[in-house]
Protein backbone atom coordinates (compact mmCIF):
# COMPACT_ATOMS: atom_id res chain seq x y z
CA UNK A 1 0.00 0.00 0.00
CA UNK A 2 2.59 2.13 0.75
CA UNK A 3 4.48 1.98 -2.61
CA UNK A 4 1.27 2.56 -4.29
CA UNK A 5 0.45 5.73 -2.64
CA UNK A 6 3.81 7.04 -3.47
CA UNK A 7 3.14 5.99 -6.95
CA UNK A 8 -0.11 8.20 -6.70
CA UNK A 9 1.74 10.85 -5.14
CA UNK A 10 4.03 11.49 -8.05
CA UNK A 11 1.01 11.10 -10.34
CA UNK A 12 2.98 8.44 -12.81
CA UNK A 13 -0.24 6.58 -12.13
CA UNK A 14 -2.89 9.49 -13.25
CA UNK A 15 -1.29 9.68 -16.04
CA UNK A 16 -1.02 6.46 -17.05
CA UNK A 17 -5.19 6.25 -16.17
CA UNK A 18 -5.80 9.70 -18.29
CA UNK A 19 -4.25 8.05 -21.13
CA UNK A 20 -6.61 4.23 -21.33
CA UNK A 21 -9.13 4.30 -23.53
CA UNK A 22 -8.43 7.81 -25.25
CA UNK A 23 -5.61 6.13 -28.13
CA UNK A 24 -8.15 6.91 -31.10
CA UNK A 25 -8.38 10.53 -29.93
CA UNK A 26 -5.32 11.34 -29.18
CA UNK A 27 -3.88 10.10 -32.90
CA UNK A 28 -6.70 12.52 -34.15
CA UNK A 29 -6.46 15.06 -32.25
CA UNK A 30 -2.69 15.31 -33.02
CA UNK A 31 -3.11 15.60 -37.07
CA UNK A 32 -5.72 18.39 -36.17
CA UNK A 33 -2.87 19.64 -34.25
CA UNK A 34 -0.97 19.94 -36.93
CA UNK A 35 -3.51 21.31 -39.68
CA UNK A 36 -4.60 23.65 -36.76
CA UNK A 37 -0.97 25.12 -36.19
CA UNK A 38 -1.04 26.39 -40.39
CA UNK A 39 -5.49 27.19 -40.93
CA UNK A 40 -5.98 29.72 -43.72
CA UNK A 41 -2.33 28.82 -45.72
CA UNK A 42 -2.41 27.62 -48.85
CA UNK A 43 -0.14 24.74 -47.97
CA UNK A 44 -1.49 24.16 -44.69
CA UNK A 45 0.87 21.43 -42.47
CA UNK A 46 3.56 21.37 -45.19
CA UNK A 47 4.84 24.77 -44.13
CA UNK A 48 5.92 22.23 -40.85
CA UNK A 49 8.61 20.70 -43.21
CA UNK A 50 8.88 24.13 -45.41
CA UNK A 51 10.86 25.79 -42.91
CA UNK A 52 13.38 23.48 -41.62
CA UNK A 53 13.75 21.85 -45.33
CA UNK A 54 15.11 25.42 -46.02
CA UNK A 55 17.38 25.87 -43.15
CA UNK A 56 18.92 22.35 -44.73
CA UNK A 57 19.19 23.41 -48.06
CA UNK A 58 20.98 26.86 -46.98
CA UNK A 59 23.73 24.33 -44.95
CA UNK A 60 23.89 22.29 -48.06
CA UNK A 61 24.68 25.00 -50.47
CA UNK A 62 26.62 27.47 -47.92
CA UNK A 63 29.36 24.10 -47.35
CA UNK A 64 29.62 22.76 -50.69
CA UNK A 65 28.71 24.95 -53.41
CA UNK A 66 29.29 28.70 -51.31
CA UNK A 67 32.21 28.11 -49.08
CA UNK A 68 33.59 24.58 -50.57
CA UNK A 69 36.14 22.82 -48.53
CA UNK A 70 36.51 24.59 -46.17
CA UNK A 71 37.02 21.71 -43.54
CA UNK A 72 35.67 18.98 -41.66
CA UNK A 73 34.56 18.01 -37.94
CA UNK A 74 34.87 14.98 -36.00
CA UNK A 75 36.52 13.79 -39.22
CA UNK A 76 33.50 14.49 -41.53
CA UNK A 77 32.24 16.74 -43.88
CA UNK A 78 30.76 20.11 -42.22
CA UNK A 79 27.42 19.43 -44.02
CA UNK A 80 27.27 16.13 -43.26
CA UNK A 81 27.78 16.92 -39.13
CA UNK A 82 25.58 19.48 -39.80
CA UNK A 83 22.61 17.36 -40.82
CA UNK A 84 22.56 14.51 -38.32
CA UNK A 85 22.92 17.68 -35.22
CA UNK A 86 19.60 19.88 -37.20
CA UNK A 87 17.38 17.23 -37.57
CA UNK A 88 17.06 16.26 -34.16
CA UNK A 89 17.35 20.02 -32.92
CA UNK A 90 14.32 20.89 -34.65
CA UNK A 91 12.25 18.36 -32.81
CA UNK A 92 14.14 19.10 -29.89
CA UNK A 93 13.24 22.97 -29.91
CA UNK A 94 9.66 22.32 -31.16
CA UNK A 95 8.83 20.11 -28.68
CA UNK A 96 9.95 22.08 -25.31
CA UNK A 97 8.39 24.95 -27.17
CA UNK A 98 5.21 23.42 -28.18
CA UNK A 99 4.84 21.62 -25.08
CA UNK A 100 5.30 24.33 -22.90
CA UNK A 101 2.58 26.34 -24.54
CA UNK A 102 0.17 23.27 -24.99
CA UNK A 103 -2.02 24.00 -22.06
CA UNK A 104 -2.84 27.83 -23.03
CA UNK A 105 -3.10 26.90 -26.87
CA UNK A 106 -5.95 23.89 -26.01
CA UNK A 107 -7.19 25.82 -23.21
CA UNK A 108 -10.93 24.47 -24.36
CA UNK A 109 -10.04 21.33 -23.67
CA UNK A 110 -9.58 21.94 -19.98
CA UNK A 111 -12.23 24.54 -19.11
CA UNK A 112 -14.75 23.38 -21.22
CA UNK A 113 -14.46 19.69 -22.43
CA UNK A 114 -14.22 17.10 -19.56
CA UNK A 115 -10.82 15.57 -21.25
CA UNK A 116 -8.00 14.03 -19.42
CA UNK A 117 -5.78 17.18 -19.22
CA UNK A 118 -1.87 15.04 -20.20
CA UNK A 119 -3.53 14.11 -22.88
CA UNK A 120 -3.26 17.26 -24.13
CA UNK A 121 0.50 17.38 -23.93
CA UNK A 122 0.71 13.50 -26.00
CA UNK A 123 -0.82 14.91 -29.42
CA UNK A 124 0.79 17.96 -29.11
CA UNK A 125 3.91 16.09 -28.64
CA UNK A 126 2.56 13.71 -31.21
CA UNK A 127 1.91 15.89 -33.99
CA UNK A 128 5.89 16.96 -33.77
CA UNK A 129 6.79 13.34 -33.75
CA UNK A 130 5.41 13.29 -37.62
CA UNK A 131 7.17 16.58 -39.08
CA UNK A 132 10.84 14.82 -37.46
CA UNK A 133 9.88 11.17 -38.77
CA UNK A 134 9.50 12.98 -42.42
CA UNK A 135 12.82 14.94 -42.11
CA UNK A 136 14.40 11.88 -40.69
CA UNK A 137 14.01 10.22 -43.66
CA UNK A 138 14.78 12.56 -45.60
CA UNK A 139 18.36 13.39 -43.76
CA UNK A 140 18.43 9.26 -44.16
CA UNK A 141 18.13 9.35 -48.36
CA UNK A 142 21.05 11.87 -47.74
CA UNK A 143 23.16 10.32 -46.21
CA UNK A 144 22.71 6.89 -48.35
CA UNK A 145 23.27 8.79 -51.59
CA UNK A 146 26.77 10.36 -50.10
CA UNK A 147 27.42 6.75 -48.75
CA UNK A 148 27.40 6.75 -44.91
CA UNK A 149 24.40 4.77 -44.87
CA UNK A 150 23.00 2.06 -44.73
CA UNK A 151 24.94 0.04 -41.98
CA UNK A 152 23.74 -1.83 -38.37
CA UNK A 153 24.09 1.23 -36.49
CA UNK A 154 21.14 2.68 -38.05
CA UNK A 155 19.04 0.48 -36.29
CA UNK A 156 20.15 2.40 -32.84
CA UNK A 157 17.50 4.90 -34.31
CA UNK A 158 14.83 2.78 -33.35
CA UNK A 159 16.36 3.46 -29.48
CA UNK A 160 16.62 7.36 -29.57
CA UNK A 161 13.50 8.69 -31.50
CA UNK A 162 10.83 6.80 -29.13
CA UNK A 163 13.37 7.96 -26.12
CA UNK A 164 13.40 11.27 -27.61
CA UNK A 165 9.51 11.37 -27.74
CA UNK A 166 9.61 10.10 -24.17
CA UNK A 167 11.85 12.58 -22.70
CA UNK A 168 10.52 15.73 -23.67
CA UNK A 169 6.81 14.48 -23.57
CA UNK A 170 8.14 14.01 -20.01
CA UNK A 171 9.28 17.69 -19.46
CA UNK A 172 6.24 19.25 -21.23
CA UNK A 173 4.16 17.43 -17.62
CA UNK A 174 6.07 20.28 -15.76
CA UNK A 175 6.53 23.18 -18.69
CA UNK A 176 2.73 22.92 -19.69
CA UNK A 177 1.34 23.09 -16.08
CA UNK A 178 4.00 26.04 -14.91
CA UNK A 179 3.29 28.24 -18.41
CA UNK A 180 -0.43 28.00 -17.56
CA UNK A 181 0.06 29.42 -14.03
CA UNK A 182 2.39 31.99 -15.18
CA UNK A 183 3.08 33.74 -18.85
CA UNK A 184 6.04 34.88 -17.62
CA UNK A 185 7.62 30.79 -17.53
CA UNK A 186 6.55 30.58 -21.14
CA UNK A 187 8.44 33.47 -21.86
CA UNK A 188 11.48 32.34 -20.01
CA UNK A 189 11.59 29.16 -22.11
CA UNK A 190 11.06 31.36 -24.99
CA UNK A 191 14.52 33.30 -24.33
CA UNK A 192 16.20 30.34 -23.29
CA UNK A 193 16.03 28.33 -26.71
CA UNK A 194 19.40 30.58 -28.19
CA UNK A 195 21.26 29.27 -25.29
CA UNK A 196 20.26 25.70 -25.57
CA UNK A 197 21.13 25.79 -29.47
CA UNK A 198 24.64 26.65 -28.64
CA UNK A 199 25.73 24.69 -25.49
CA UNK A 200 23.86 21.23 -27.49
CA UNK A 201 26.33 20.42 -29.89
CA UNK A 202 24.52 21.14 -32.97
CA UNK A 203 27.25 22.83 -34.98
CA UNK A 204 29.97 21.96 -32.78
CA UNK A 205 31.50 18.28 -31.50
CA UNK A 206 31.21 18.42 -27.97
CA UNK A 207 33.14 15.32 -27.42
CA UNK A 208 35.87 17.02 -28.86
CA UNK A 209 36.41 19.45 -25.88
CA UNK A 210 40.10 19.16 -24.60
CA UNK A 211 39.54 20.14 -21.17
CA UNK A 212 37.79 17.05 -19.42
CA UNK A 213 36.10 18.97 -17.28
CA UNK A 214 34.33 20.58 -19.45
CA UNK A 215 33.88 17.86 -21.98
CA UNK A 216 32.22 15.82 -18.84
CA UNK A 217 30.37 18.91 -18.16
CA UNK A 218 28.50 18.75 -21.60
CA UNK A 219 26.86 15.04 -20.05
CA UNK A 220 24.41 17.28 -17.64
CA UNK A 221 22.72 18.19 -21.30
CA UNK A 222 19.98 15.99 -21.97
CA UNK A 223 19.86 17.42 -25.61
CA UNK A 224 23.62 16.60 -26.20
CA UNK A 225 22.41 12.85 -25.21
CA UNK A 226 20.46 13.05 -28.63
CA UNK A 227 22.06 14.96 -31.15
CA UNK A 228 25.50 12.54 -30.16
CA UNK A 229 23.22 9.77 -30.63
CA UNK A 230 22.11 10.89 -34.10
CA UNK A 231 25.13 10.96 -34.94
CA UNK A 232 26.53 7.69 -33.63
CA UNK A 233 23.62 6.11 -35.35
CA UNK A 234 23.88 7.22 -38.79
CA UNK A 235 27.78 9.26 -38.63
CA UNK A 236 29.99 7.73 -36.22
CA UNK A 237 29.31 4.16 -35.91
CA UNK A 238 29.44 3.90 -32.48
CA UNK A 239 26.93 1.70 -30.30
CA UNK A 240 24.65 3.44 -27.60
CA UNK A 241 26.56 2.25 -24.18
CA UNK A 242 29.98 2.34 -25.90
CA UNK A 243 29.98 6.02 -23.13
CA UNK A 244 28.99 4.43 -20.18
CA UNK A 245 28.66 7.74 -18.02
CA UNK A 246 26.97 9.62 -21.11
CA UNK A 247 24.04 6.80 -20.30
CA UNK A 248 24.27 6.94 -16.37
CA UNK A 249 23.59 10.83 -16.05
CA UNK A 250 20.89 10.63 -19.00
CA UNK A 251 18.65 8.22 -17.41
CA UNK A 252 19.42 9.72 -14.20
CA UNK A 253 18.04 13.08 -15.37
CA UNK A 254 15.27 11.07 -17.09
CA UNK A 255 13.82 9.73 -13.97
CA UNK A 256 14.08 13.29 -12.23
CA UNK A 257 12.26 14.45 -15.09
CA UNK A 258 9.27 11.86 -15.00
CA UNK A 259 9.13 11.92 -10.88
CA UNK A 260 9.31 16.22 -10.87
CA UNK A 261 6.98 16.23 -14.12
CA UNK A 262 4.23 14.06 -12.71
CA UNK A 263 4.38 15.49 -9.20
CA UNK A 264 3.58 19.07 -10.85
CA UNK A 265 1.12 17.51 -13.03
CA UNK A 266 -0.48 15.91 -10.39
CA UNK A 267 -0.73 18.84 -7.82
CA UNK A 268 -1.40 22.05 -10.43
CA UNK A 269 -4.05 19.74 -12.75
CA UNK A 270 -7.19 20.66 -10.61
CA UNK A 271 -6.59 24.37 -10.24
CA UNK A 272 -5.43 24.40 -14.19
CA UNK A 273 -9.37 25.52 -15.11
CA UNK A 274 -9.65 27.79 -13.04
CA UNK A 275 -6.41 29.31 -13.98
CA UNK A 276 -6.99 29.15 -17.63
Amino acid sequence: MKSDKKFGFFGLRDIVEDHKGYGRQIFLLSKNELKKQYKGSLLGPLWAIVKPVFTLFILWFAFTVGIRGSGRINGFPQFMFLLTGYVPWFYVSESILGGSRSLRKNSQFVTKISFPVSNIMTFTALSRLYVHIFLALLMYIVLVIFGYCPNIYNFQVLYYLPLMFMFFLALSWTTACFSAVSKDFENLVNSIMTGLFWLSGVLWDTYGVHNDWVRRLMYLNPINYFVNGYRKTFLYEEFIFDRVWENIIFFGEFAVIILLGAHYYKKLRKTLPDIL
